[in-house]
Protein backbone atom coordinates (compact mmCIF):
# COMPACT_ATOMS: atom_id res chain seq x y z
CA UNK A 1 0.00 0.00 0.00
CA UNK A 2 1.66 3.15 -1.01
CA UNK A 3 1.76 5.89 1.59
CA UNK A 4 -0.60 8.40 0.21
CA UNK A 5 -3.49 5.77 0.51
CA UNK A 6 -2.42 4.37 3.68
CA UNK A 7 -2.50 7.98 5.13
CA UNK A 8 -6.06 8.01 3.89
CA UNK A 9 -6.96 4.57 5.43
CA UNK A 10 -6.32 5.67 8.60
CA UNK A 11 -8.92 9.18 8.05
CA UNK A 12 -11.42 6.84 7.44
CA UNK A 13 -10.83 4.34 9.86
CA UNK A 14 -10.87 6.67 12.19
CA UNK A 15 -14.78 7.83 11.33
CA UNK A 16 -16.48 6.07 13.68
CA UNK A 17 -19.76 6.16 10.94
CA UNK A 18 -17.39 4.73 7.94
CA UNK A 19 -16.49 1.98 10.63
CA UNK A 20 -20.07 1.43 11.13
CA UNK A 21 -20.74 0.80 7.47
CA UNK A 22 -17.48 -0.78 6.74
CA UNK A 23 -16.39 1.21 4.65
CA UNK A 24 -12.73 0.93 2.95
CA UNK A 25 -10.61 3.24 0.29
CA UNK A 26 -9.43 1.19 -2.03
CA UNK A 27 -7.58 4.17 -3.99
CA UNK A 28 -6.15 7.51 -2.91
CA UNK A 29 -4.07 9.47 -5.38
CA UNK A 30 -3.81 12.99 -6.72
CA UNK A 31 -7.57 14.01 -7.63
CA UNK A 32 -9.44 10.79 -7.41
CA UNK A 33 -10.42 8.26 -4.61
CA UNK A 34 -12.75 5.59 -4.17
CA UNK A 35 -14.27 3.89 -1.13
CA UNK A 36 -15.71 0.68 -1.28
CA UNK A 37 -18.94 -0.65 1.26
CA UNK A 38 -19.88 -4.36 1.48
CA UNK A 39 -23.55 -4.39 1.11
CA UNK A 40 -25.43 -5.79 4.34
CA UNK A 41 -28.90 -6.44 5.34
CA UNK A 42 -28.36 -3.68 7.49
CA UNK A 43 -27.86 -1.16 4.86
CA UNK A 44 -31.25 -2.14 3.06
CA UNK A 45 -34.21 -0.31 2.69
CA UNK A 46 -37.72 -2.21 2.89
CA UNK A 47 -37.47 -3.03 -0.85
CA UNK A 48 -34.37 -4.72 -1.34
CA UNK A 49 -32.18 -2.50 -2.13
CA UNK A 50 -29.64 -0.44 -0.59
CA UNK A 51 -30.59 2.50 1.37
CA UNK A 52 -30.54 5.77 -0.59
CA UNK A 53 -28.58 7.06 2.25
CA UNK A 54 -25.77 4.97 2.24
CA UNK A 55 -24.95 5.46 -1.69
CA UNK A 56 -25.19 9.50 -0.38
CA UNK A 57 -22.61 8.42 2.39
CA UNK A 58 -20.32 6.91 -0.08
CA UNK A 59 -20.49 9.34 -2.51
CA UNK A 60 -20.14 12.74 0.01
CA UNK A 61 -17.12 10.91 1.44
CA UNK A 62 -15.54 9.79 -2.34
CA UNK A 63 -15.88 13.39 -3.11
CA UNK A 64 -14.77 14.88 0.15
CA UNK A 65 -11.33 12.44 -0.18
CA UNK A 66 -10.67 12.95 -3.93
CA UNK A 67 -11.03 16.62 -3.34
CA UNK A 68 -8.95 16.70 -0.52
CA UNK A 69 -6.44 15.01 -2.29
CA UNK A 70 -6.10 18.06 -3.98
CA UNK A 71 -6.68 21.08 -1.23
CA UNK A 72 -4.84 19.37 1.62
CA UNK A 73 -6.07 18.04 5.03
CA UNK A 74 -8.90 20.28 6.48
CA UNK A 75 -11.44 19.85 3.83
CA UNK A 76 -15.24 20.01 3.98
CA UNK A 77 -17.80 19.05 1.78
CA UNK A 78 -19.36 22.49 1.20
CA UNK A 79 -22.40 21.32 -1.05
CA UNK A 80 -23.77 18.15 -3.14
CA UNK A 81 -26.38 16.58 -5.43
CA UNK A 82 -26.95 13.54 -6.40
CA UNK A 83 -28.94 11.73 -8.48
CA UNK A 84 -30.17 7.95 -8.08
CA UNK A 85 -29.96 6.55 -11.66
CA UNK A 86 -30.13 2.79 -10.33
CA UNK A 87 -31.51 0.66 -7.33
CA UNK A 88 -28.09 -0.53 -6.00
CA UNK A 89 -27.97 -4.09 -5.18
CA UNK A 90 -25.60 -7.21 -4.79
CA UNK A 91 -22.12 -7.49 -2.31
CA UNK A 92 -20.35 -3.86 -2.55
CA UNK A 93 -20.93 -0.16 -3.46
CA UNK A 94 -18.50 1.49 -5.08
CA UNK A 95 -17.67 5.19 -4.88
CA UNK A 96 -15.38 6.59 -7.63
CA UNK A 97 -14.60 10.04 -7.47
CA UNK A 98 -12.32 13.03 -9.90
CA UNK A 99 -11.41 16.38 -8.92
CA UNK A 100 -13.33 18.42 -12.00
CA UNK A 101 -11.43 21.63 -11.16
CA UNK A 102 -9.47 22.55 -8.20
CA UNK A 103 -8.86 26.02 -7.20
CA UNK A 104 -6.97 26.95 -4.10
CA UNK A 105 -9.70 27.22 -1.56
CA UNK A 106 -12.42 24.68 -3.39
CA UNK A 107 -12.38 21.71 -5.61
CA UNK A 108 -15.27 20.46 -8.12
CA UNK A 109 -15.21 16.92 -7.97
CA UNK A 110 -17.64 14.24 -9.57
CA UNK A 111 -18.48 10.89 -8.42
CA UNK A 112 -20.20 7.58 -9.70
CA UNK A 113 -21.05 4.88 -7.33
CA UNK A 114 -21.51 1.71 -8.81
CA UNK A 115 -23.33 -1.51 -7.41
CA UNK A 116 -22.65 -5.26 -7.76
CA UNK A 117 -20.60 -8.22 -7.63
CA UNK A 118 -16.81 -8.56 -8.77
CA UNK A 119 -16.53 -7.73 -12.35
CA UNK A 120 -20.31 -6.77 -12.46
CA UNK A 121 -20.98 -3.50 -11.75
CA UNK A 122 -23.94 -0.94 -13.09
CA UNK A 123 -24.44 2.27 -11.76
CA UNK A 124 -26.82 3.40 -9.56
CA UNK A 125 -25.71 7.21 -8.86
CA UNK A 126 -24.18 10.34 -10.28
CA UNK A 127 -22.84 12.96 -7.77
CA UNK A 128 -21.18 15.91 -8.39
CA UNK A 129 -20.04 18.52 -5.08
CA UNK A 130 -18.04 21.42 -3.81
CA UNK A 131 -15.18 20.50 -1.53
CA UNK A 132 -13.57 23.53 0.77
CA UNK A 133 -10.50 23.89 2.53
CA UNK A 134 -11.41 25.30 5.75
CA UNK A 135 -8.67 26.85 8.26
CA UNK A 136 -5.33 28.42 7.75
CA UNK A 137 -3.88 25.33 6.20
CA UNK A 138 -0.42 25.58 3.96
CA UNK A 139 -2.05 25.42 0.51
CA UNK A 140 -1.93 22.12 -1.29
CA UNK A 141 -1.36 19.08 -0.19
CA UNK A 142 -1.80 15.02 -0.87
CA UNK A 143 -3.61 14.46 2.92
CA UNK A 144 -6.95 14.57 3.61
CA UNK A 145 -9.20 14.61 6.56
CA UNK A 146 -12.73 13.83 5.19
CA UNK A 147 -14.79 15.65 7.91
CA UNK A 148 -18.51 14.80 5.87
Amino acid sequence: MDEMLALGSQVLASQPFSQLLGARLTEFAPGKATITIPITDQLMQQNGYVHGGVISYAADNALTFAGGAVLGTAVLTSEFKINYVAPATGELLIARAVVIHAGKRQAVCRCDVFSGIAGQEALCAVAQGTITRVGNQAEGGSQNRANS
